[in-house]
């Protein structure tokens, strides 16, 4: 082993970072994580090295591209193509992208193995499963590493995955298989972006970050990427006069972010060109809107210009004289992204909630408020508990320093904006205002702080403590009279509390009945609000969010096998109830494991049975 290896795959672009790890005493290796040029096509025919790969992939139609245009070193017969010339040919042709892979590996309303990318794309289209573009993504990147360190394979070396903090388990084991997919053989540990961004900025800050927080600080870091916001609040604690770190709040999974803001600025473009007599169909409004996506990070660039041009493909037959010019001002921009996803609210405002129409389109869940401010401060309130307000009576976290990750807050303007709303809520009640914590690059800081937390654990250094993310339950069945009519009363019970750390297990107290030998159901949930329950803890699942279910059948006594005539010749059972013991795992790389132990009968030699609950993957529950 020879490097430690960080993958940030992101909804809009694609990272990795690496860091040497030979080396000890005198000869360790402490230079920064650096980005590795990945190749990619550019444009037909043309292949150069970027330090970012966008996350698209383009299904061109079958005589788009000459024969070998597409092609890469180690993939010469592509007939599809990810990176920057797919992101530039889907401003054009939008039917053929498939984008945001990452929130429909997340979204539990899909088949996410199902072939549904392109989503909504015309007939003819070779489609994808968000599960398989996720792969294409994973195995790119690895190809690139192959071909820039053939003497360091991939497998041989260190790998940490990002993933947002907000994944649940479903999407965690998803991302895991999207690598084994991708050629991986052995699975990448995962590490959530918000603790990596905060790795990237001790490693830029070296020794130097102990100076600049101090014990009882609560750092809140806001990554609001492409396609998703995830809040986390990272306590400093001291251990043995030492600092430590301990994540001790996740916020929900917010499916808000660039991708938002882009359709957001198409809606307005398109507003002011029917005003002028413009009309735009469906189709151009999504080429629009890949279109503001690049006008945007223009205009949020370092001495950015005060209008970015925009380019729209016409509908005629006319391929160049047909389209349609417009641009797109800063000052469009400003009052879009700052009153938009970012207004000045109050700390006791929540997230808007209007009713919902009968029938809706299907698609990614998107949150029915945009604006990315009120969503922080329910997070802020939600989180107020004696291990972050340290036993003060406040209404919400006063953070002390904020720490900004996403290529979204690349933009002063909207860093700015964030943390005057943010000092308002804390003078406010009596606090003071939070310091920005700076020096990281926005768009890498993931994967450099995950190729750091790599060392770091392999050669020691600072490390977050996190553990789960949110409670997990199971449902139980209560055994009860009969009511015509009404189903039997179901109870949550605590399997892994909040904070639970890799490679720990715990056993749940309780005995219960476990159904085996018939098709049963097994019901899941989760909490980020209960972060006091413990193991065995029950509670009502109307307070709790539910899960991907399982829906299977265990093995009982029976041979699968066998007839009917045979198991009742044979005295066989078809169904039994057990009695079991819940434990639960969290893994080394991440993922919780449920398992089901019989409880021997007395004066049995042979250990008790055991069946693994996995966390339903395909969902289809």
């Amino acid at each position: 082993m020879k490097y430690a290896v960080g993958i940030d795959l992101g909804t809009t672009n694609c990272a990795l970072s690496y860091a040497g790890v030979d080396g000890d005493g005198d000869d360790r290796n402490d230079a920064p994580p650096v980005p590795l040029p990945i190749p990619q096509v550019v444009a037909p025919g043309e292949v150069a090295e970027r330090t970012l790969m966008p996350s698209f992939l383009y299904c061109p139609a079958d005589s788009q591209f000459p024969p070998g245009s597409l092609a890469l070193s180690w993939y010469p017969n592509a007939r599809d193509v990810v990176g920057v010339l797919a992101r530039s040919q889907g401003a054009s042709t939008p039917g053929r992208l498939v984008s945001s892979a990452k929130s429909w590996l997340s979204h539990a309303g899909v088949d996410r193995r199902g072939e549904i990318l392109p989503w909504e794309a015309p007939e003819g289209v070779p489609k994808l499963s968000p599960l398989q573009a996720t792969a294409r993504y994973l195995g790119h990147l690895r190809a690139a590493w192959e071909h820039a360190h053939p003497e360091a394979p991939l497998d041989e070396q260190d790998v940490v995955l990002c993933v947002p903090a907000s994944f649940d388990p479903v999407a965690r084991e998803l991302t895991l298989e999207a690598a084994e997919l991708a050629g991986f053989d052995e699975p990448p540990r995962l590490l959530e972006e918000p603790q990596a961004a905060l790795y990237a900025w001790v490693a830029r800050r070296g020794a130097a970050w102990r100076k600049e927080v101090s014990v009882g600080d609560v750092i809140l870091v806001v990554d609001i990427g492409g396609g998703t916001t995830d809040f986390s609040l990272i306590a400093v604690r001291e251990e043995e006069g030492v600092l430590q770190l301990e994540r001790v709040a996740v916020g929900d999974h917010i499916l808000l972010g660039g991708d938002n803001m882009d359709l957001a600025l198409a809606y307005t473009v398109r507003a002011r060109m029917e005003a002028e007599g413009k009309e735009l169909d469906d189709w151009q409004v999504r080429a629009l809107t890949h279109g503001c996506r690049a006008a945007k990070e223009t205009l949020l660039g370092e001495g950015a210009p005060e209008v970015a041009p925009l380019v729209i493909p016409g509908r005629g037959s006319k391929l160049i004289g047909g389209t349609i010019r417009t641009e797109l001002t800063r000052a469009e921009l400003d009052a879009v992204l700052l009153e938009g996803f970012f207004p000045e609210v109050g700390v006791d405002a929540r997230p808007q909630t209007p009713r919902r129409m009968g029938l809706t389109t299907l698609g990614l869940p998107y949150p029915a408020d945009a604006a990315i401010t009120r969503h922080l401060a329910a997070f802020l309130a939600r989180s107020a508990t004696t291990r972050t307000t340290g036993g003060d009576e406040r209404s919400f976290v006063h953070p002390t320093a904020i720490l900004f990750n996403g290529g979204v807050t690349r933009s002063p303007m909207i860093r700015e904006r964030i943390s005057a709303i943010v000092t308002r809520w804390a003078t406010g009640e009596g606090g003071v205002g939070p310091k920005v914590l700076e020096g990281i690059d926005a768009e890498l800081a993931v994967s450099h702080g995950a190729a750091y937390y790599a060392r770091a654990r392999r050669e020691g250094g600072v490390r977050i403590r996190g553990g789960t993310v949110q409670a997990y339950y199971v449902g139980i069945e209560r055994s009860e009279l009969a009511v015509p009519g009404i189903p039997p009363r179901v109870d949550a019970v605590c399997v892994a509390p909040f904070g639970m750390e890799e490679g720990s297990e715990v056993s749940l107290p309780q005995a219960f009945g476990l159904v085996v030998g018939e098709p049963v159901s097994f019901r899941f949930f989760g909490s980020s609000s209960r972060r006091e329950d413990t193991v065995g803890t029950t509670t009502t699942p109307a307070q709790l969010a539910e899960l991907a279910p399982i829906e299977t059948a265990l093995e009982g006594l029976r041979t699968p096998k066998a007839s009917e005539h045979e198991q009742a010749a044979s005295g066989a059972i078809a169904e039994e109830i057990v009695q079991v013991r819940l434990h639960a795992r969290v893994t080394e790389v991440g993922t919780l494991e449920l398992s089901a132990v019989e409880d021997a009968p007395a004066g049995r030699e042979t250990p008790g049975r055991r069946w693994k609950l996995s966390f339903d993957v395909r969902g289809q529950g």
